[in-house]
C-alpha cells in the first residue's frame, strides 16, 4: 500500500510540474503581450521646429492684419455712403413735390372756365417760380435731372412706358417724357419715364399705299 501511494505521489508531482513547464498563469501572459505591444514600433510624433513655429505664427498675424485691413475699409466704405446718400430717401420723396406741381399746373391750364384768364396767367408763373426753387435746391445737393427727350433709350436712366410709332425719328429715340428722372450724384434716383418711337407696321404702309393708288386713279 505505501508503495502504491508512493507511485501515485510520484506522478501527481510530475503533473504539477509539466503543467507549470507547458502552462503559464494569466497574469503571465497579460504581461507577456503587454511587453510585445511595447516592442511595437510607434509613430513617433515630429516636433517642429522653432523656424516652422516663427513661419506658422507669421502666417497667422498676416491673415489677422488682412482681416483687419478689411474690415477697415468696409467701415469707410459706409461711412462714406452714409455720408455722400444719407438723404437719398428723403431727396426721392421730395420729387413728389414737383410732380404735384406738374399735375396741378395740368389741371389749372386744363379747366375750361380759367382759360385765358390773368388768375390762371399769374398762377402759372407762380408754380414755375416754384418748381424752378426746387431744382435749384435739388442741383446744390447734387441732386440733377435726366434729359431724356430725343435721346436714345438708356435702360440705366430710362425706363420705356409706350411705343409711338414715329418714322421720322430712328427706332427706340425718345420722344415723349412721361415723368422726369432724377439722380444723386452718380447714383440712380428714379429712372425717367418715356415713350420710344417705333417703326410705322406695314399693315399701315400698305394701307397708305392702297390710298395713294386710289388717289392717283
Amino acid at each position: 500500500m505505501e508503495k502504491e501511494e508512493n507511485q501515485n505521489s510520484t506522478s501527481v508531482d510530475q503533473n504539477q510540474d509539466a503543467t507549470k513547464e507547458n502552462g503559464k498563469p494569466e497574469e503571465n501572459l497579460v504581461e507577456e503581450n503587454k511587453q510585445d505591444k511595447d516592442q511595437e514600433p510607434q509613430e513617433e510624433i515630429k516636433e517642429q521646429t522653432p523656424e516652422e513655429k516663427i513661419a506658422e505664427l507669421e502666417d497667422k498675424v498676416a491673415r489677422t492684419f488682412a482681416e483687419m485691413e478689411n474690415q477697415r475699409r468696409r467701415f469707410e466704405k459706409e461711412k462714406e455712403d452714409a455720408f455722400e446718400y444719407g438723404g437719398y430717401s428723403f431727396a426721392k420723396e421730395a420729387l413728389s413735390l414737383i410732380d404735384n406741381l406738374d399735375r396741378s399746373k395740368h389741371v389749372l391750364e386744363s379747366d375750361d372756365k380759367l382759360k385765358e384768364t390773368e388768375a390762371l396767367k399769374k398762377t402759372l408763373e407762380h408754380l414755375d417760380i416754384i418748381k424752378k426753387d426746387l431744382i435749384s435746391i435739388f442741383e446744390k445737393n447734387n441732386i440733377k435731372s435726366i434729359e431724356s427727350l430725343n435721346k436714345k433709350l438708356d435702360p440705366n436712366f430710362h425706363q420705356a412706358m409706350i411705343e409711338i410709332e414715329d418714322d421720322t425719328k430712328e427706332p427706340g429715340t425718345i420722344i415723349q417724357e412721361i415723368q422726369k428722372g432724377f439722380t444723386i450724384k452718380d447714383r440712380l434716383l428714379r429712372p425717367s419715364l418715356v415713350g420710344v418711337s417705333k417703326k410705322v407696321t406695314i399693315k399701315e404702309e400698305k394701307t397708305k399705299e392702297n390710298q395713294e393708288n386710289q388717289e392717283n386713279k
